[in-house]
C-alpha cells in the first residue's frame, strides 16, 4: 500500500506540473503511451471530435503537412480562445512558425504575453527563468582531488573489487535503447572484469515514464540497479538537484563506491559532482552525446546562437571541465571536447562495443524474410534506430523507391520506433512501397540480430547535421560483429567506423541516388557483401567488444587512483 500511495503522489505532483508548465502537451504523451490498436481507435475518435482533436490524431499519426493544414484552416475566423489553442497545440508539436503566425492574430492581453514566453522556450531564444545561477560552474582545487585520490586508495587497500557507482538517466529494464543497452554492457563488462559495479538513476525514474514501479533496487543479470525515489516530483532543476543529492547520499554511505561515473547529461554529472565533493569521491563523466546538438537537430530554424544551446553547452562544459576524468565515445567527439578547455590528458575515449556473442553468425534470416514477404533474392536495405529526422531514413525510402523504379526488387527494413516513424510510413506509401517497406517498430533486444539476418546491407543515412557528425552511434557496430557490410553517410563519427572499400562504403548525406547507386552495386554482388562482412567482424572483435572496453574503464580507474591522467 505504501508503494502504491508514493506512486499516486509522484504521479499527481508531476502530472500538475505538467498540465501547468505546458497542457497541450499531455495528449500527445497520452496518445505514445497507448497500445497499438486502442491507439488507432482513440485517434479516430479524436478525428471525429473537432478541429484541433483531429490535429492530434494527425500529428499522432505521422501526418505532418496535414497537421499543419488542418491548423491553419481552423484558424480562420476563429475566436481569441480557439486561436490561444491552436498556438499551445503548435508549440507542443515543436512548431514554432506557425504558432508565430497564429500568435500576430491574439489580441495584445496576458493570455498573448504567456504564449510568446513559451514560444521564445520553444524556440530557444530563452531559458526557463529558474534557470540562471543554478547548474552553476562546479570548480574542484587540486587540493581536494588528493584528498580524493588518498581516500579512494585507503578503501581500495582494504581489500575487495574496486567498486563503481554509474550515475545514468534511464536503465534496464524498462526502458530498452541504445543509452541503457551500453550501461547495462559496461557494468557486466567491468563485474567480468574484477570490478563491483553499480547503476544508480535519475530522481523519480522509472515514475517519471508513467511506471507506478516504487522498487528503489532490481537486479538484472546480477546487476544492482537502485532508483531515487521521492513522495513529490521536483517543481524545478534546484529542487531536483536537492532531492537528489539527499537520496544519493545516503546511497553511497550504504553502497561505499570508490569512483562515481555519471553518464550524459550534465543533471547526472552535476549531482556526480556534488557528491564526489560531499564524500572526497574521484568523478568519471562520461560524455555520450551533445544534447544541444541534438535540440539543435530537431529545428532548422534553431542556431548556435540560441540562449538554450549556450546554456545547454555551458552546463555540459563546466561539468567535463570539474570531472575527474572524461569518457568519450569516439575521435570526432574527444577533439570537440578538448576545444572546449578540457585537458587532453583527462580524456578518454571508450568506443561502442559489443557483446561477444555479437561475433556469432547471424541466424537464419529466412524467417524474417517469409513474414515479411519478402523473396530470398530480393535486397534488403535496412537498419536499427531510433526514427528521429537526423538519422535521414527519409532518404533510404527514397533510395529503396528508386531502386524499385530501376527494376531492383528492393526493400527497406527500418527496425524502431520514435517521433519520425508515422512521417516514414507515409512517405513510403506515397512513394509506392506497399509491401516493400517493413516497419516492425521497437523489438527486443534478443530479437535485433534476427533482424540483422534478414538485411543484406545495413544502412546508416545520417542527415549533414551538427550532432550527425559528431556522435558516433552504436547500431552499425552492432550490425558489423554481425558480418553486415555497412553503407553510411560521409560525416566525420561515421568514418570512424566504416572503412570505405573495406567494411562498407560511404555516400554523400542527404543523397538518395547515390545511396540507391551503392546499394545497386552491393546487392549485384554478393561476393563483395561477404568480403565487407568479414572485415567488419574483424574489425570489431579486435577492438570493439565490451571486454576491451571494461579494461580501458579499469585502466582510466587505476590511473585515478594513482593520481595519473587518465589518458595517455
Amino acid at each position: 500500500m505504501r508503494n502504491i500511495v508514493k506512486a499516486a503522489s509522484f504521479t499527481t505532483t508531476l502530472t500538475w506540473r505538467h498540465l501547468r508548465a505546458q497542457p497541450a502537451r499531455l495528449p500527445l504523451l497520452g496518445l505514445r503511451l497507448l497500445p497499438g490498436r486502442v491507439r488507432a481507435g482513440a485517434r479516430g475518435a479524436l478525428g471525429r471530435a473537432g478541429a484541433l482533436p483531429r490535429a492530434y490524431a494527425l500529428w499522432d499519426a505521422g501526418h505532418r503537412t496535414e497537421t499543419l493544414e488542418a491548423v491553419r484552416s481552423a484558424a480562420h475566423g476563429a475566436s481569441p480562445r480557439h486561436l490561444a489553442r491552436l498556438t499551445a497545440f503548435s508549440l507542443a508539436i515543436e512548431q514554432p512558425a506557425i504558432a508565430g503566425e497564429l500568435l500576430e492574430r491574439l489580441p495584445r492581453d496576458r493570455r498573448r504575453t504567456h504564449l510568446e514566453h513559451r514560444l521564445a522556450l520553444t524556440t530557444g531564444r530563452a531559458v526557463p527563468e529558474e534557470a540562471p545561477g543554478q547548474w552553476h560552474a562546479i570548480t574542484v582545487t587540486p587540493g581536494e582531488r588528493t584528498k580524493r585520490y588518498e581516500a579512494m586508495n585507503d578503501r581500495i587497500s582494504g581489500g575487495g573489487p574496486l567498486r563503481v557507482l554509474h550515475l545514468v538517466t534511464n536503465a534496464l529494464p524498462l526502458t530498452n535503447a541504445g543509452y541503457t543497452q551500453r550501461t547495462h554492457r559496461i557494468a557486466l563488462g567491468q563485474r567480468a572484469a574484477g570490478l563491483d559495479p553499480h547503476v544508480v538513476t535519475r530522481l523519480g525514474y522509472p515514475m517519471t515514464i508513467g511506471v507506478p514501479d516504487t522498487r528503489t533496487r532490481v537486479e538484472v543479470d546480477g546487476i544492482p540497479y537502485h532508483r531515487l525515489l521521492p513522495w513529490t516530483a521536483p517543481a524545478g532543476p534546484e529542487q531536483e538537484l536537492r532531492a537528489g543529492l539527499r537520496l544519493a547520499s545516503a546511497l553511497v554511505e550504504r553502497v561505499r563506491p570508490d569512483v562515481l561515473h555519471a553518464a550524459s547529461n550534465h543533471r547526472n554529472a552535476h549531482l556526480a559532482l556534488e557528491l564526489g565533493r560531499r564524500f572526497g569521491l574521484p568523478v568519471v563523466y562520461e560524455v555520450r552525446g551533445f544534447l544541444e546538438e541534438s535540440w539543435l537537430s530537431r529545428d532548422p530554424s534553431r542556431s548556435t546562437s540560441d540562449a538554450y544551446y549556450t546554456a545547454e553547452r555551458e552546463r555540459e562544459t563546466a561539468c567535463m571541465l570539474a570531472a575527474d576524468a572524461v569518457v568519450t565515445l569516439g575521435a570526432t567527439m574527444r577533439a570537440d571536447i578538448v576545444a572546449r578547455g578540457v585537458a587532453a590528458e583527462k580524456v578518454v575515449v571508450v568506443p561502442n562495443a559489443v557483446d561477444e556473442a555479437f561475433l556469432e553468425p547471424l541466424p537464419d534470416g529466412a524467417g524474417i524474410r517469409r513474414e515479411l514477404g519478402i523473396g530470398p533474392g530480393d535486397l534488403v536495405a535496412g537498419t536499427t534506430t531510433s526514427c528521429y529526422g537526423y538519422e535521414g531514413l527519409d532518404t533510404l525510402v527514397d533510395a529503396v523507391a528508386e531502386l524499385r523504379r530501376r527494376g531492383v526488387a528492393a526493400h527497406a527494413l527500418i527496425v524502431g520506433d520514435g517521433p519520425e516513424l508515422g512521417a516514414l510510413r507515409r512517405r513510403a506509401e506515397e512513394a509506392g512501397l506497399a509491401g516493400a517497406a517493413h516497419f516492425p517498430g521497437r523489438v527486443p533486444a534478443d530479437q535485433v540480430r534476427r533482424y540483422h539476418a534478414a538485411l543484406d546491407v545495413f544502412a546508416v543515412p545520417r542527415r549533414d547535421e551538427r550532432v550527425s557528425r559528431l556522435v558516433t552511434p552504436l547500431k552499425p557496430v552492432e550490425a558489423m560483429a554481425g558480418g553486415l557490410p555497412v553503407v553510411a553517410s560521409d560525416v566525420e563519427a561515421l568514418r570512424e567506423i566504416v572503412r570505405p572499400g573495406v567494411t562498407g562504403d560511404l555516400v554523400p548525406p542527404g543523397d538518395a541516388a547515390a545511396l540507391a547507386a551503392c546499394l545497386e552495386k552491393l546487392g549485384a554482388s554478393p561476393d563483395m557483401r561477404a568480403d565487407y562482412g568479414r572485415a567488419a567482424r574483424e574489425q570489431v572483435g579486435a577492438d570493439r567488444t565490451w571486454t576491451a572496453a571494461a579494461h580501458r574503464y579499469l585502466d582510466a580507474y587505476t590511473a585515478l587512483l594513482q593520481g595519473r591522467p587518465a589518458a595517455g
